[in-house]
């Protein structure tokens, strides 16, 4: 008691009380004026990469990872203007570092895969794509995912190191795309009639590209039907018009000239037997 006694006898608590409040509100000044620079100094570098055209995921991407770094920044200098040791904090937080690594080691595949993407640019945002197994249009990559909206407006997160391990598709990173449809005509059908409206429907389609030219041809010869390829090319963006339109148009066509489309069918016969 007599040691607490002198202890509180001789510590000057008023001069104790303002040291370390102004070192807390020095703190605070530095963590919110760095926290603005950090966030002028990445708004900056954004409008830079924007002004030299940069694709807008890599823009994305370098912008968030640059805020990170200078947000780390700033937190380490507002504990140093508090007088904790910042240098054996660093030490510290390398050795918990390397066992937080080994822990989140699937975070730093990400991470790295993140990396990748943005540097290799295998698509860029608003492609629609197909990876890991899910196809939409990319909405965003971020540093440990990529954003996929689906056709159906559902948002779908995916690991960048799912991503970057699959196979990737990118519907639209070519301006042009082949259509590639079967139609089957019957066999009693003349087939120089049936390939004529087959030509006739895929040039007479607007959307139809002269080159390269359709491709029309004997596919197989099927159990139920003599099958064409028809593989006519458009514009990307028209793909799915164009599919349905030629789709709609044979069908019409082929009947109009007196061909039969044939679907499969099961003849049932009855025996009936007298007992």
């Amino acid at each position: 008691m007599e040691s607490i006694t002198k202890f509180f006898e001789n510590t000057d608590f008023m001069a104790l009380g303002m040291t370390w409040g102004g070192r807390l509100l020095l703190a605070l000044v530095i963590f919110v004026i760095g926290r603005w620079v950090a966030r002028a100094i990445t708004n900056s570098l954004k409008r830079v990469m924007n002004m030299r055209e940069v694709d807008e995921t890599l823009v994305t991407f370098l912008a968030n990872l640059s805020y990170a770094i200078l947000l780390t920044a700033v937190i380490l200098a507002s504990l140093d203007s508090l007088g904790l040791p910042v240098t054996s904090l660093l030490a510290v937080l390398g050795a918990a570092g390397l066992a937080i690594g080994l822990a989140l080691k699937d975070s730093l595949s990400n991470f790295a895969a993140g990396v990748m993407l943005v540097l290799f640019r295998p698509f860029s945002k608003g492609d629609f794509v197909e990876v890991a197994g899910i196809a939409g249009k990319v909405s965003e990559v971020r540093i440990f995912s990529t954003i996929l909206i689906t056709g159906d407006n559902k948002l779908i997160v995916i690991p960048n190191g799912q991503v970057a391990a699959d196979t990737i598709t990118n519907y639209t990173a070519m301006d042009k795309r082949r259509i590639d449809l079967v139609i089957g005509v019957g066999y009693d059908d003349d087939l120089k009639v049936a390939r004529s409206v087959l030509e006739k429907v895929c040039s007479e389609h607007p959307g139809v590209l002269e080159d390269p030219a359709p491709t029309i041809m004997v596919l197989e010869l099927g159990a139920s039907s003599v099958d064409f390829a028809v593989r006519p090319w458009s514009k990307t963006d028209d793909y799915w018009t164009v599919r349905s339109d030629i789709l709609e148009n044979a069908k019409a066509e082929l009947e109009a000239a007196g061909c039969n489309i044939p679907y499969p069918q099961t003849d049932v016969h009855l025996h009936t037997v007298n007992a």
